[in-house]
């Protein structure tokens, strides 16, 4: 299948369309760009830099992916963005590229992003996550897989989000958010485990029960941080994929886990 590209287009000669691909008016794609078979471009929208988009891509009217890091530490080089299949970018979002030659911004696949949002340089994102209007990344953040972001949720750079969690609207992240959890709050406390969003993904209750546990040994227990993920490690459940999952997690904090609600 042919491309797609309205007369009013700007697209530099070297870079590479997929098949099938559409852009639509006043869109531009710069030099090197890679764009996947069907990916679609609406009006105004621009991909630029040294950046590679997947197959069935959506990017929607004003939002800019591959725009240079607002990292000052930037010296030059030729950083970029690497984005799977599948991805939505609604109006204004932006995308930035890393900050060192030869690193790159990551996006996984089947991600839905709303309008507005930023993902800053040098993050990395999993799949399937949901980002609402607003949503705010700083650099070097990792997102794991179906992860939620509510509207104006902001993030601290380096902070780690683990997969099925959820951090609520207008929260500010500072610290690290373990896979299964819900938090909300300024700074962002947890407050729940994420039981509406694994029931959607299909666990069963005894899956649910063991993240129950892991919640309360955590955060109701009244243990601090090393008493609560040693009381996990010794745990009857602790082979279980949940419990690895969060033990996993919290071995590879650096900023430390949040806290829980008071």
């Amino acid at each position: 299948m042919s491309s797609k590209i309205h007369p009013s287009a700007l697209v530099e000669s070297s870079a590479e369309l997929g098949s099938g691909v559409e852009i639509g008016p006043f869109a531009y794609v710069g030099a090197g760009v890679r764009l996947g078979a069907g990916t679609r471009l609406h009006h105004h929208a621009s991909v630029e830099g040294n950046t590679h988009l997947g197959e069935g891509c959506e990017v929607f009217p004003y939002a800019n992916i591959g725009g240079k890091t607002q990292d000052m530490k930037y010296k030059g080089g030729n950083p970029g963005v690497r984005i799977g299949a599948r991805n939505v970018f609604r109006e204004y979002f932006t995308v930035h590229a890393a900050t060192n030659d030869g690193d790159f911004t990551t996006v996984g696949n089947d991600n839905t992003f709303l309008a507005y949002g930023h993902i800053a340089h040098d993050c990395v994102l999993g799949n399937h996550i949901v980002a609402s209007n607003g949503m705010m990344l700083a650099g070097h953040v990792v997102i794991e897989d179906h992860v939620v972001i509510g509207g104006y949720g902001g993030v601290h750079q380096f902070c780690r989000i683990g997969a099925h969690a959820m951090l609520s609207a207008t929260a500010k992240l500072v610290q690290d958010l373990p896979p299964f959890f819900i938090a909300d709050g300024t700074p962002a406390v947890a407050r729940a485990f994420n039981k509406v969003g694994l029931e959607r993904r299909g666990y069963s209750a005894e899956q649910l029960e063991r993240v129950k546990q892991i919640y309360r040994v955590l955060y109701r227990d009244g243990l601090n941080r090393s008493q609560a993920l040693e009381k996990l490690r010794a745990h009857a459940n602790a082979e279980s994929a949940e419990f690895k999952l969060l033990l996993d997690f919290a071995a590879k904090s650096e900023r430390g886990i949040v806290p829980g609600a008071a």
